[in-house]
């Protein structure tokens, strides 16, 4: 399999001239995370207040955007959705108010897809980036490849996901 260099999803947004994409399989990521303890004691962003949560991630998809690169992301769910899940749907805004299209698929819909094993990205379809994550959904590390094999998997399921997935504002949590 080639292999290139490991990048960070915003490296890789920087570098995109068309396209990226990006699966997600799990219903929990980074347990740990500030931001998803915050929203456990209920704290929300005024979606009106731009400022409170306008964050350096949403300038590079923002940037992406404006420079004709098409962001979409696309995520599989298990229902009824996880804790974790309904933290993620609630914090999705800002990423569609920044350019990138979001979709959500029920689980019990993607048993008949062939998807690959970790989550992905996918830019400009010539170099995946697999996301590598502990159980507990902690990251452990990004592996990327242009090996083509991969490439054809990633883009194939990532197109059967986003066909049959939900845009955003039209998704209810259940």
């Amino acid at each position: 399999m080639s292999r290139t260099a490991v990048t960070r999803p915003d490296e890789l947004l920087k570098a995109a001239r068309r396209s990226a994409v990006h699966l997600e399989m799990r219903d929990g990521y980074m347990l740990d995370d500030p931001a998803l303890h915050a929203w456990r004691r209920g704290v929300r962003h005024d979606p009106a207040d731009r400022s409170a949560w306008w964050r350096p991630w949403l300038d590079v998809v923002a940037e992406a955007v404006s420079r004709g690169v098409e962001i979409r992301r696309a995520r599989i769910v298990s229902e009824p959705v996880s804790e974790y899940i309904r933290y993620e749907y609630d914090v999705t805004f800002p990423n569609v108010a920044a350019g990138e299209q979001v979709r959500w698929l029920p689980r019990r819909l993607a048993s008949t897809l062939t998807l690959p094993g970790n989550d992905f990205w996918l830019v400009d379809g010539r170099l995946v980036v697999w996301g590598h994550f502990a159980g507990d959904g902690d990251w452990l590390e990004n592996e990327a490849t242009e090996d083509v094999a991969a490439v054809r998997l990633c883009s194939v399921a990532f197109e059967a996901v986003w066909e049959r997935a939900t845009p955003h504002d039209e998704y209810k949590i259940i």
